[in-house]
């Protein structure tokens, strides 16, 4: 009689060892599967059955993750919000902001938009990405190679894009777009605001970055268009720098576009 209670009870410790085990090990591999979802950045490929352009509008179509939440843009506007894992393979995006630009090009930004929403599961093959719900694929994205830090924003750029203000672009810079320089060398930015030159500092970590004070001339401007560009640049906090593409970003917001001069 005890020997058969001892063999029961060995038994049942056996089997909840098992568990353990197994709980333990589907944790782990949980957590580099979200580890690789999101320390990548993906090229948009297909979305609802359809195939995406390399570029559309001139942008790389991307889907990015940073910590718990999420940038996306088609072309056009960028998408941001609350991105969480639910369990192996299972993903939810929330509802989040985007800009509210105006392209020739919008039917693969709705699509993209839609799709997002609606995934609850994702599965990575090689450097193929898809987001699925249920059995049904809604998107697929190719891995993008890593750009090189700061290296990247070498050169002069020439802003096309602020958020904020409710004047449109034109309106506030109507004669001339402001410009930034990096000089890597000196880890100095220059350029012009649209009516004064100006210098300072720059600062970067892995994607992040920060300016210093900003110096300028003191020619009298007309219009916000100066002080709205000094105003949004002190917010930055990361850029991402896509082709001839510069993007500076304040959390998962797009602020300020610029292109490659």
């Amino acid at each position: 009689m005890k020997f058969n209670q001892i063999l029961i009870m060995a038994t049942l410790i056996v089997g909840l060892s098992s568990c353990s085990i197994y709980k333990n090990n589907t944790n782990k591999e949980t957590s580099a599967e979200v580890i690789q979802l999101k320390g990548n950045k993906w090229q948009l490929i297909e979305v609802d059955g359809k195939t995406v352009p390399a570029k559309v509008n001139g942008r790389v179509p991307y889907l990015q993750f940073e910590d718990n939440r999420y940038a996306a843009n088609a072309g056009c506007n960028t998408l941001g919000g609350v991105v969480n894992s639910v369990g192996k393979n299972k993903i939810k995006f929330e509802q989040g902001i985007s800009t509210m630009m105006a392209c020739p090009e919008f039917d693969i930004e709705q699509s993209l938009s839609k799709a997002i929403i609606a995934v609850d599961s994702y599965t990575i093959a090689g450097e193929i990405l898809s987001l699925n719900k249920g059995s049904k694929t809604l998107a697929k994205f190719t891995l993008i190679k890593p750009e090189k830090g700061e290296q990247a924003l070498a050169g002069t750029w020439e802003l096309d894009y602020i958020s904020g203000p409710r004047i449109a672009f034109k309106g506030l810079y109507p004669n001339e777009k402001p410009t930034i320089t990096f000089d890597l060398s000196t880890k100095k930015v220059s350029g012009n605001s649209s009516c004064n030159n100006y210098n300072g500092t720059f600062k970067t970590e892995n994607n992040h970055i920060s300016f210093g004070p900003l110096a300028s001339t003191k020619m009298a401007c007309e219009g916000s268009g100066e002080s709205v560009y000094f105003s949004t640049l002190g917010k930055i906090t990361s850029f991402d720098v896509n082709g001839t593409t510069l993007t500076l970003i304040m959390g998962d917001i797009a602020m300020m576009r610029f292109q490659k001069k």
